[in-house]
């Protein structure tokens, strides 16, 4: 299996440079300061993997447009990019997907066909089937890996003597791509990967050096709900060869971390964006200045008022 290398990502960044934020790094307290990809125009880190992998469609396929399916961002991500580079999009979501994501999806030209929650990834390729269409997975695909390894190349720009990088974990897409820039660049960087408590299939996989799978019903128990995925033999094999540690966070670790990011920093969070924060907050983690990276701010409204409330 061949994993994305540090010249894959540098041209994704020449990519996708026209078409994303290069986030700032925020201070939250003296020891963290925090990427936060809310601040992308999807609200979320996924429009650099889905620009850079749209981007590299053969000009011949781009009519007949892309398929992919997702548990809200990358949904947006796709439609985004499809939306900019004029491919039609048709996305697959899951039942439990925040109506605010499935909306916004929406708004940027797709289809969408909300499902099941087992059944996204096979109504997808029934699209693609039919459609004669380019699939475009949340993580499981080279470009999308390199597209968010760009998060990992600024972090090592703007902060030269960082020591540990904290990245949410869901399919496995996002820290492999951190992690491959970051221990490219900075082989003695920390890459520590965080993961709700009720769905830590791939803390299970990294203490058990393989894949452990998990339920997808009992992933779906988490607040965070763009952290339900698991990852692909793809993606884990970046995880287990760039990645130190994966710890996990409670749900009211996580809840109250959407709170204390809120006051300390003014961004707002989805729960998904908050647990390196959380881990930050109540773990224990090796010495030294840290980046956590904020991942997604789209959060239904009515839940980020109670969040930041309580």
């Amino acid at each position: 299996m061949r994993l994305v290398t540090l010249e894959d990502v540098h041209a994704a960044a020449a990519a996708i440079a026209p078409h994303v934020v290069r986030t700032p790094l925020l201070p939250f307290d003296s020891g963290l300061s925090i990427k936060p990809e809310c601040l992308q125009p999807i609200g979320a880190f996924k429009q650099r993997g889905a620009v850079n992998a749209l981007s590299r469609i053969p000009s011949e396929d781009r009519e007949r447009g892309v398929v992919a399916y997702s548990s809200g961002n990358h949904a947006q991500a796709v439609a985004y990019a499809a939306k900019l580079l004029g491919m039609p999009a048709a996305i697959v979501v899951p039942e439990n997907t925040p109506q605010l994501k499935i909306d916004a999806t929406r708004a940027h030209g797709a289809e969408v066909f909300v499902v099941g929650i087992t059944e996204r990834e096979s109504r997808a390729a029934e699209l693609v089937e039919e459609r004669k269409a380019t699939l475009i997975p949340p993580f499981d695909h080279p470009d999308v890996i390199a597209g968010q390894g760009t998060i990992g190349l600024e972090i090592c720009a703007d902060f030269p003597d960082v020591a540990t990088v904290l990245v949410p974990v869901s399919g496995g897409g996002l820290i492999a791509g951190v992690a491959t820039a970051v221990k490219s660049l900075r082989p003695n960087v920390r890459v520590i990967g965080v993961e709700p408590e009720l769905a830590s299939d791939t803390a299970a996989s990294f203490a058990a050096g393989s894949l452990v799978r998990w339920n997808a019903h009992d992933r779906a128990r988490t607040i965070a709900d763009g952290l339900r995925a698991e990852p692909s033999e793809l993606t884990w094999a970046h995880i287990h060869e760039y990645v130190d540690d994966v710890i996990t966070v409670s749900e009211d670790e996580i809840r109250d971390a959407v709170k204390q990011i809120a006051r300390r920093t003014r961004i707002v969070s989805e729960p998904s964006g908050a647990v390196p924060v959380a881990a930050y907050l109540n773990r224990s983690l090796p010495a030294g200045p840290a980046v956590a990276v904020v991942s997604g701010g789209n959060i239904e409204p009515k839940l980020f008022a109670e969040l930041i409330s309580g």
